[in-house]
């Protein structure tokens, strides 16, 4: 009975190991980028935080989670994210593994995969980098998506979502791998990096760098903090275990060598090229005038942009797919066209199935896999937010938020103020398979219609998103000033909500005309 045991307890322990990396490919996390901009690197002067949930398994559903207040016994249930191969398609289930004690009052937030903003302009983003398996242990009961909605109900504050980050995984422990949180508020920006304790232990250990006000800076699933200095608490933040256990495992000698926690922690991620080729991308774009490597090993953890940035110029970095770059996997899917020169194919795509690499001899930075863009066809969903110190928490804090492959998406406004989504933005579209009622699958047909014939329909994509995108913001100032003058809060809230509305419906209706259109008129050139 007891050897059946102990043999049970490992075969779960493994299955559960190997379930946490099935968004994984060639030993490195395939999911989520995220660019941080300061407040004196943005062009309005607010602070920014971003992610792309690239996943093949996370939900496409969201909703807006209400403020709500609980009894002094209330618990706060944490779960094991696990994958589930039982419903149409791939998806995660959530297994209850315990609780915590509930705040007595939470924030509104918008419920996202992993949750974006709450309602006092406290924002985050998220990567993951894995770090060392050794560390990761399932003792803990805290999760990275149950950390981001933790933080998000109960702070304000970047520094003060690190600080209850240290002290409930200082209790009740840290059970996934690497990941790195990118936390913003009104005033600055923090990238946050942690990993688990090690096999069988409660804690976590963890680092923070925070993004200077004039720098922009990337987390591409790799680790990116090297060398700290903890006396200077304005930019560094570290739990009280992080040289010890480094010293102990033999992961830093200090006698030798600097420490540098990328190093020391998460090794294997800085020798992935498909976030260092991300990486390097990222500082090309916004920062062409340093003519980074994009073979380089590191790169700064920030650097301070050309230009200051908007979010359009955001939404720029996070459509593109290395386009004219050595890097761009089309380049040598070539034909003749009617007059004899060689061309690109029109059928020829960034985005293809990594079987279809193997069909078209495509190789990369990522082997086979050809090369890990920015824009990806897997992505569920996107998140530009933009915090605005000067204006009330309501209309101040902004997410930008787009569905599917962001190269051939809208980003929609969700303000701090918005109590609502529309009904497509809240229905599963994983679980069940195909339906016309999801806003994710209304962008993810269209978008996967226009990678077929890419060297032509997203020119038709771009014809209806691109005056869209610009139209909401040309339309965001005068809105902003009407919502301004109204002094209730409730009939604030109500405008807000109803522009979310508007425009949701507006995207994902575009998006359907537009997945009928392609088929219409590439019928037989597919």
């Amino acid at each position: 009975m007891k050897y059946f045991s102990l043999i049970t307890f490992l075969l779960i322990h493994f299955s559960l190991l190997s379930q946490e990396k099935c968004d994984w490919e060639a030993g490195v996390p395939e999911g989520c980028t995220s660019i941080t901009v300061g407040k004196k690197a943005s062009k309005d002067g607010s602070v920014m935080t971003s992610h792309t949930d690239d996943s093949h398994r996370t939900r496409s559903w969201m909703d807006i989670v209400p403020a709500k207040q609980y009894s002094k016994d209330s618990k706060m249930t944490m779960y094991k994210r696990e994958s589930c191969d039982s419903l149409a398609m791939p998806t995660y289930k959530h297994t209850p593994i315990g609780s915590i004690p509930q705040a007595l009052q939470t924030y509104r937030f918008l419920n996202t995969a992993y949750p974006a903003m709450n309602e006092k302009q406290l924002a985050i983003g998220e990567s993951t980098f894995g770090g060392r398996d050794e560390l990761q242990s399932n003792a803990g009961l805290i999760d990275c998506q149950r950390l981001v909605q933790i933080m998000l109900e109960r702070c304000t504050t970047a520094k003060e979502a690190i600080l209850l980050a240290d002290s409930l995984t200082k209790m009740y422990g840290w059970n996934d791998y690497g990941e790195c949180l990118t936390i913003a508020d009104k005033q600055e920006v923090w990238h946050f990096e942690i990993v688990g304790p090690g096999k069988g232990k409660i804690g976590a250990i963890w680092v923070a760098q925070r993004v200077p006000d004039d720098h922009i800076s990337v987390n591409a699933n790799a680790s990116t903090i090297k060398e700290i200095d903890l006396n200077d608490p304005d930019h560094f933040m570290a739990s009280k275990n992080l040289y010890e256990v480094a010293k102990a495992n033999g992961y830093y000698f200090p006698e030798k060598e600097v420490f540098r926690f990328a190093y020391a922690y998460a090794p294997h991620s800085r020798a992935s090229m498909a976030a260092r080729r991300r990486e390097w991308r990222v500082f090309n774009l916004l920062a062409p005038s340093q003519h980074f490597d994009p073979y380089a090993s590191d790169f700064p953890f920030s650097i301070k942009p050309d230009s200051l940035v908007d979010v359009q110029d955001l939404i720029d970095v996070f459509k593109d797919y290395y386009e004219g770059t050595d890097f761009d996997m089309t380049k040598d899917l070539t034909v003749a066209d009617d007059s004899g020169k060689v061309i690109i194919s029109p059928l020829a795509n960034p985005f293809m199935p990594y079987d279809a690499n193997k069909l078209h001899h495509i190789n990369g930075g990522w082997g086979w896999l050809g090369e890990r863009t920015i824009a990806r066809w897997y992505t569920m969903y996107g998140t530009i937010i933009q915090l605005r110190s000067w204006l009330p928490d309501d209309i101040g804090g902004i997410t930008w938020l787009a569905m599917d492959n962001i190269a051939t998406s809208v980003y929609i406004p969700v303000y701090g103020g918005t109590t609502d989504l529309p009904s497509s933005y809240k229905t599963p579209g994983r679980p069940n398979g195909y339906t016309t009622e999801s806003a994710w699958w209304a962008f993810n047909r269209m978008s996967t219609l226009a990678a077929q014939r890419w060297g032509d329909a997203r020119h038709d994509v771009d014809a209806v998103f691109i005056p869209m995108q610009n139209e909401l913001f040309i339309q965001q100032a005068d809105f902003e000033k009407k919502v301004l003058l109204e002094k209730n809060a409730k009939k604030r809230s109500s405008m807000l909500t109803n522009y979310t509305m508007l425009w949701g419906d507006k995207a994902v209706g575009a998006a359907w005309k537009l997945g009928d259109f392609l088929w219409t008129k590439y019928d037989e050139k597919f």
